[in-house]
């Protein structure tokens, strides 16, 4: 319930934000108009239609958000034609006349629905409709926390309920502002006279409000522009209820976690970090394991890899370690070696390992990328392509990696979750094998030699948070303005401080990435760590992107990551993680940069180890 609140509360802050103010002159287009039959319904048209859209926005992919674009289109054309009636009122008779359809109904102001022999309710609902697609609330701390979480947790009535509580939030805030506004409009009218005229102001701000919206000055402009911003402020109830989005990527345990708010709910927020570890500690070999109950069924993969569907049914009489990661997850990378190695050592031992993809960004789903990943990796152990969180959901997971480890009856009997403790976990795997029947089980630990980014990180000298580009998640830009989402900015570079960064050059920052629109972009930051890994890839064309680094404005030479040359040299060719420095002499302080000599690369999050 607690996440409910949050949730109504970040709309309600949308009414001094941005993106708020292109709806506003449909919203006061309705003034005077009676509040029930024809303000009402145009609020509650507005927060159905942007909780749907939002919902299939969150779950289904890039489908929906084509979809809504064309949503996007009808619902400008509609509205043009509403706001040019109210200009030209005899349009409307002229339009009603040969056809009564939907843009006409729209177009007519209540009262002349009404006389029309039409519902003011109807034409008012519909154009809360119409004006619900257009209106793309600021993505700020809630509604990041409410879409990250319903992408996680797939389509599902409480997703929808938070994600209507955020607009229902910013519908009320939009109904006081038409009482208070609506009693200024109506005195106007009684004092002066002039409602035609007024009628006509409202026409233009509706037209000029629709070129803005077609245009992309709604996400733009009206960014810069407005005095008022809603960050600081959700971002502040987000930290009262302790949702807040906690990224850091330290070793010994590291790992990506989904932390559940306060009160459940269903929705979650991305983050990582040793505070947020919640794994029991390792039973020795001596110890009975507990059981943790039954494994669940690892039905809904969208694609099995390296091995046809397998059941829980079909696993009985096998040890089974189920693998929980993603491919350009660094604290995955660095845990994968370990569960190769065992994959490789026990599998005549009646170990049988599964990894499960569960992707963290739009492009882990592309099943291709995953199979070019576990082919780069070397990984020939099944991999269930869990692209709907299908089998996260029904391990109730919360963690990347997360390492579950199943007895021959089918009973979880350990888990471990993050980086680290590999030596009790083949303890647990030799322990649950010896339990089984099996003799002979080698009592020895594996030895494993990782190199370039599956190396173990240097725990001790990682001083730098995990840091996400996409403005959903992002966290320490350099600029105090941050940055202008969803549309084509110029940025400059200023000094950074240890753990920000900035970006120079034309970029458009989107809730998952910052996408580089010329051929002279750069990014940076300062960082403290040895290794330091950037997710990134090329642009919508496929084509590779060349890039230079420096390090403290120099090539960095031997500290060149295995994705770099000495001289900084290197080439985006796909959507993966790049390893980009690792320091060969003592770990300090260091501003990186990394300058593009090609357009359209993509940079989603950095890593370091």
């Amino acid at each position: 319930m607690l996440l409910f609140g949050l949730a109504y509360l970040g709309g309600v802050l949308t009414i001094v934000s941005p993106c708020i103010l292109p709806v506003l002159p449909f919203v006061f287009a309705r003034a005077g108009q009676p509040f029930l039959r024809s303000t009402l319904p145009m609020l509650v048209g507005m927060a159905a239609t942007f909780a749907g859209v939002a919902t299939l926005a969150a779950v289904g992919g890039g489908w929906a958000v084509q979809a809504n674009e064309y949503g996007r289109y009808a619902a400008i054309v509609l509205l043009a034609i509403f706001g040019v009636i109210l200009l030209f009122p005899a349009l409307s008779d002229y339009l009603t006349r040969p056809l009564v359809s939907l843009g006409a109904r729209l177009s007519q102001s209540a009262d002349k629905s009404t006389r029309g022999g039409g519902s003011a309710i109807a034409a008012s609902l519909l154009l809360g409709v119409a004006t619900g697609l257009l209106w793309a609330p600021c993505a700020g701390p809630v509604l990041g926390l409410i879409l990250t979480g319903a992408a996680l947790q797939g389509a599902n009535v409480g997703t929808t309920l938070l994600l209507l509580a955020y607009a229902l939030g910013a519908a009320t805030s939009l109904a006081l502002a038409l009482l208070i506004g609506g009693q200024v409009y109506q005195a106007m009218k009684r004092s002066l006279g002039v409602g035609d005229w007024l009628r006509r102001g409202v026409g233009v701000a509706v037209l000029v409000a629709v070129v803005a919206i077609a245009l992309g000055l709604d996400t733009g402009f009206l960014t810069q522009a407005s005095l008022a911003s809603t960050n600081v402020l959700e971002q502040g109830l987000v930290d009262r209820f302790h949702t807040r989005q906690q990224t850091a990527d330290n070793a010994g345990g590291a790992m990506k976690s989904v932390v559940m708010p306060a009160g459940g709910g269903g929705s979650m927020a991305m983050s990582g970090g040793n505070q947020m570890m919640m794994a029991m500690k390792p039973k020795g070999a001596a110890e009975q394991l507990p059981v943790e109950g039954q494994m669940p069924p690892l039905d809904g993969a969208v694609q099995w890899l390296n091995s046809g569907p397998l059941t829980a049914e079909q696993l009985k009489g096998k040890v089974v370690l189920v693998d929980f990661w993603t491919y350009s997850c660094i604290n995955c990378l660095r845990a994968i070696p370990y569960v190769k190695a065992w994959a490789e050592k026990y599998k005549d031992q009646g170990l049988v390992v599964i990894g499960v993809h569960s992707p963290e960004f739009a492009f882990e789903k592309n099943v291709d990328n995953v199979k070019k990943a576990i082919s780069d990796l070397g990984i020939t152990y099944p991999v269930a392509v869990d692209n709907d969180y299908a089998i996260w959901r029904a391990f109730d997971n919360e963690y990347w990696p997360a390492h579950y480890f199943i007895d021959a009856k089918g009973q979880i009997r350990h888990h471990h979750f993050g980086e680290g403790d590999y030596d009790q976990s083949e303890r647990v795997i030799q322990q649950l094998l010896a339990e089984a029947g099996k003799t002979g089980v080698s009592s020895d630990i594996v030895d494993v030699k990782a190199t370039g980014a599956e190396a173990a990180s240097d725990a001790a000298n990682v001083q730098s948070p995990e840091t996400y580009v996409g403005y959903s998640r992002s966290q320490n830009f350099g600029d105090d303005k941050g940055t202008v989402n969803d549309a084509a900015h110029d940025y400059v570079a200023a000094p950074p401080k240890l753990n920000e960064w900035g970006l120079t050059g034309n970029w458009t920052v989107g809730p998952e990435q910052a996408t580089l629109n010329g051929v002279d972009g750069s990014i940076y930051y300062r960082f403290h760590a040895r290794d330091l890994h950037l997710v990134l890839g090329p642009g919508a064309d496929g084509k590779p992107v060349r890039f230079k680094v420096t390090v403290d404005g120099k090539a960095p030479g031997d500290g060149h990551g295995v994705d770099t040359d000495a001289d900084g040299n290197g080439t985006v060719t796909g959507q993966r993680l790049y390893q980009l420095v690792r320091e060969a002499g003592p770990v300090g302080d260091h501003t990186f940069e990394i300058h593009f000599l090609d357009p359209g690369v993509q940079a989603f999050a950095f890593t370091f180890g």
